[in-house]
């Protein structure tokens, strides 16, 4: 039997579980309130603070330490990598320190999780974290020398909707091939190529328009935006990926509420949900085309996945690529908890960071 600690920081919150082997013990959602965290100048000055709220639910719900097999965190921003399960060793804990690849409150994650290991003599690890790379060369090409598509993307939900959908249909996830929509804050769109991630759009600046993100822009008058003088560099990278998309039209990022909306005769808010939903059919259709036409199932997942009327309209157009599969939500404290689980069985590899592995 093992039992396993799993760790996902939010920008408000740490969510937390405990699993003995597959079964699910304990989840709670620690909230952060704004006042805290303004005390602290930066996302990392926060792992003392977040830490005394971990030992402190850990405690209020008569969970022990001491019977731990390893602990599992939300990956943070990371160097390229592989999908997989790595060990969070002193190099991934140094670039968490020194957010070497961008500051996030996910970086949280893997430095909560070491230090909780190293005082109980277990492993840690993270699972498919958010830098996960496995592109194809093509995929990598902007079409301006000197800029590259950088693979970020929902990698943790989107693998693991991918495994659990292969599984039910009594196949291995390496043996399909995949198109995968995350629907979420931000959308990423994937090829999955047997086992392998081979193209996505990064959710921060290209792919489909979402709830508060732009998607891909109209290059030319994206620049005359940002040189018109009316906005610093802030404000711009704000308006692109927190306050764009949906927001940008409609003035909220709740979906339910642009669907009561929609349900009370609001004909724009139909036509932005509805061009919402063209966009990301249209990012299924290239990925179709990446995998060469050959796609076992088309998957949505993601919070927006519960909507009837987001998925049912994208279902209506990609139908004809291959099956549509519905995984709504997102289950990464799950996903962390049976990547650590493989490990400790023996069923995968654990690998190590550092150089990407192939």
């Amino acid at each position: 039997m093992h039992r396993i600690l799993v760790i996902n920081p939010g920008s408000t919150s740490t969510k937390i579980a405990v699993y003995e082997n597959e079964q699910n013990l304990l989840h709670r959602v620690l909230s952060h309130s704004s006042a805290d965290l303004a005390r602290f100048s930066s996302v990392n000055d926060q792992q003392d603070y977040r830490w005394e709220h971990l030992l402190e639910a850990l405690q209020e719900s008569n969970c022990s330490l001491s019977g731990f097999s390893a602990v599992a965190a939300r990956g943070g921003l990371l160097k390229p990598l592989s999908g997989g399960v790595y060990l969070i060793d002193d190099e991934m804990d140094d670039d968490l320190v020194q957010s070497r690849y961008g500051e996030h409150a996910s970086n949280l994650g893997g430095l909560l999780a070491r230090r909780l290991a190293l005082e109980l003599g277990i492993p840690a690890f993270t699972v498919d974290p958010v830098s996960v790379d496995e592109l194809e060369e093509p995929a990598r090409f902007s079409g301006l020398n000197g800029i590259t598509r950088v693979s970020l993307s929902h990698a943790l939900n989107t693998k693991a909707v991918s495994r659990r959908v292969a599984e039910r249909m009594g196949r291995e996830y390496g043996e399909v091939n995949l198109v995968v929509a995350h629907l979420g804050s931000g959308i990423s769109v994937s090829a999955h190529r047997k086992g392998r991630m081979v193209d996505v759009n990064n959710a921060n600046n290209e792919g489909p328009f979402s709830l508060e993100r732009c998607g891909t822009l109209p290059a030319l008058s994206l620049i005359n935006l940002g040189t018109d003088g009316k906005h610093t560099r802030q404000e711009l990278i704000g308006k692109v990926t927190r306050t764009g998309g949906v927001y940008s039209y409609l003035g909220t990022k709740d979906l339910q509420a642009v669907e009561q909306r929609i349900a009370q005769g609001d004909r724009e808010a139909e036509t932005v949900i509805e061009a919402m939903c063209y966009q990301v059919a249209k990012e299924i259709g290239a990925m179709a085309a990446v995998l060469e036409g050959k796609v076992d199932w088309v998957i949505l997942t993601g919070g927006m996945a519960f909507s009837k009327r987001v998925t049912g309209s994208i279902e209506r157009r990609v139908a004809f690529i291959a099956p549509v599969v519905i995984e709504s939500g997102e289950a990464e404290l799950e996903a962390l908890a049976l990547g650590a689980l493989r490990v400790l069985r023996g069923t995968e590899t654990v690998r190590a960071y550092g150089t990407k592995e192939e």
